[in-house]
């Protein structure tokens, strides 16, 4: 058996219009079948079983092929019903029903195409009737306007079945897009559609893997604070479609989309996916990967992990670019945003520049949104962070100012706190101050790794190294896939650092490195880490490193940046070992 969709369409009082004009009916019918055998049928995936005289039974694999096809062959009659009169109009009736079947080359077999055929008997001339099978698969308003007929009695039928009408989409029905993007001015993340993988076997135990392998990755792109990920309850309807960038697009208001298929080899399933950019309708990525079965079941999957983490990787990639090569006035509000995050977090003049560029004019286009003012204070710290700030006091001031405007907006933004909290733990003047910001900015979002992130910074400079580790492990169990993940690994990293946990400590700004091999914050890390373990050889390349990146650096600058705590001290005394000047 297997699971299809069986269209039955006839031609309505055909007896009637073949004594008055059989030659003509059949010649019209005939020119019918040919229309619908080579041109509508095969661009839907429809397979004519057989003609039944004066209708047609019709297999389909997808619901949406179904319907689009029966929409299409109802208008084939259109021009010739302009010529002819009332009484002699051709009109077509239809019924849809979803079901299991019985097939061979020459039939299909089952209740459920005698159900299509009973449905049908309901619809009224150029009327489709559908089942509930059929049309909870299908969107309201996208693939056609449904009105519930309630429960129907069928002529030699046990109970009574649920049916709609449907007819072409007007446009008017309720449909899934959220409001405009102008109606959501705090939200500038990339969107993306993550749709149920297909099945290229047919081995009906195999068929939840798509369904799971869409969850996991939804699951997982869903800790990205920088990605506003659509529920799966409102992409399953997009599977199977022909058109899904397009209805993703305007439905779904998505930027992007994942989607794929896969094949299950004994015990291992290749996954085939790739990823779009629905605003381009281009492919961005495409790829293969491969795991074990029972690996995609499991909480942590090694294969939805790296699918997830993939996607991210080539989406922010793609963003950037955009960025980079465009005009300001050519990028939409979520490229800005997005690219502005992550160049602000690359180590050269250029890149920190380019995301000043883009966040100014994010607010420009919405000067009464909090977030581009909050990111924009965030870029005054990360100026420093990157050693780029003439006047490093200045900076922070510029930040906690920048901050203040963005809490006047909003005053429980928890983006804005956390800034203005960690410029203030930097500077050094109100401490406790700074603490109760970055309290006040977790409690007003638990879920926002930026406040967890600085106020483990604060409590590794001046509170308490233990619960430092609990709060930047917090911060990075929330953003997983953060594009700036080496920016949390850094922070991990110093924690364990001031709780005197060296190798984890070294491990973890190794990990930090490795995505970005130039953050001054990881170097300094890795070096006092070194250091203190005496690995003398491993400590000095990191210092020359450092050098290279800072030639004018002495430990009077050093300690001129910002407040004056332990673990800068700390750092300070590491580097003037290994040869940094006093002044």
């Amino acid at each position: 058996m297997q699971n299809k969709v069986v269209l039955v369409m006839d031609l309505v009082e055909s007896v009637r219009l073949m004594a008055s004009n059989e030659a003509s009916v059949v010649h019209q019918w005939h020119g019918f079948l040919q229309h619908a055998r080579e041109e509508v049928l095969p661009r839907h995936g429809g397979r004519l079983v057989k003609s039944l005289g004066d209708g047609i039974l019709v297999e389909f694999d997808e619901p949406s092929q179904a319907v689009k096809a029966t929409l299409r062959l109802h208008r084939y009659f259109d021009d010739a019903n302009r010529r002819r009169d009332d009484d002699n109009k051709f009109w077509l009736r239809a019924g849809l029903n979803a079901t299991h079947l019985y097939i061979d080359d020459h039939d299909v077999f089952g209740h459920g195409v005698n159900l299509a055929a009973r449905v049908a008997g309901l619809a009224g001339p150029g009327e489709t009737v559908i089942t509930a099978n059929v049309h909870d698969a299908l969107v309201d308003g996208v693939d056609g306007d449904m009105e519930d007929m309630g429960e129907c009695y069928l002529k030699h039928w046990p109970e009574p079945v649920r049916t709609w009408t449907l007819s072409p989409p007007s446009g008017t029905g309720v449909t899934l897009k959220p409001p405009a993007p102008a109606a959501r001015p705090e939200d500038f993340r990339a969107t993306i559609a993550v749709l149920p993988f297909v099945s290229r076997s047919n081995a009906p135990e195999h068929f939840v893997i798509g369904d799971l392998l869409a969850d996991g990755v939804i699951v997982q792109l869903s800790r990205s604070q920088h990605l506003r990920v659509i529920s799966r309850l409102s992409t399953t309807v997009l599977r199977g479609r022909d058109d899904i960038n397009q209805t993703a697009s305007q439905q779904l208001d998505a930027h992007f989309v994942l989607s794929g298929s896969y094949v299950t080899l004994g015990e291992r399933v290749l996954v085939t996916a790739q990823l779009s950019d629905t605003r381009h309708n281009e492919v961005i990525w495409a790829d293969r990967l491969t795991g074990d079965v029972m690996d995609v079941v499991q909480q942590e999957s090694e294969l939805i992990n790296s699918l997830a983490s993939t996607c991210a990787d080539q989406l922010l990639h793609s963003e950037v670019q955009r960025t980079l090569t465009q005009a300001l006035p050519r990028l939409d509000s979520s490229a800005l945003m997005l690219g502005a995050i992550n160049l602000m977090h690359r180590s050269t003049r250029r890149d920190l520049e380019r995301s000043q560029q883009l966040l100014e004019a994010l607010v420009d286009r919405h000067k009464r949104s909090v977030a581009p003012w909050a990111w924009l204070a965030k870029w005054h710290i990360m100026q420093v962070v990157q050693g780029m700030a003439a006047d490093p006091h200045e900076s922070f001031q510029r930040a906690i100012d920048i901050s203040d405007r963005a809490l006047d907006m909003a005053p429980d933004s928890a983006l804005a706190l956390s800034v203005k909290g960690h410029a203030m733990c930097h500077l050094g003047k109100d401490i406790q101050g700074s603490h109760q910001l970055l309290l006040e900015a977790t409690h007003s979002n638990p879920n926002d790794p930026m406040g967890w992130l600085y106020s483990s910074v604060w409590s590794t400079m001046w509170g308490s190294p233990e619960q430092s580790v609990i709060e930047a492990e917090s911060a990075l169990q929330l953003s997983p896939l953060d594009p700036q993940k080496y920016y949390f690994e850094m922070m991990l990293g110093n924690c364990y650092l001031a709780q005197g946990k060296l190798e984890d400590a070294v491990t973890m700004c190794e990990a930090s490195l490795r995505k970005n091999r130039f953050h001054l914050p990881t170097i300094r890390a890795l070096l006092v880490s070194q250091y203190e373990l005496g690995r003398e050889r491993d400590a000095k390349a990191t210092f020359e490193l450092l050098r290279v990146m800072q030639p004018e650096l002495t430990v009077t600058r050093y300690l001129a940046s910002a407040g004056v705590s332990q673990a800068r001290l700390r750092t300070a005394k590491a580097m003037e070992a290994l040869g940094l000047p006093k002044s």
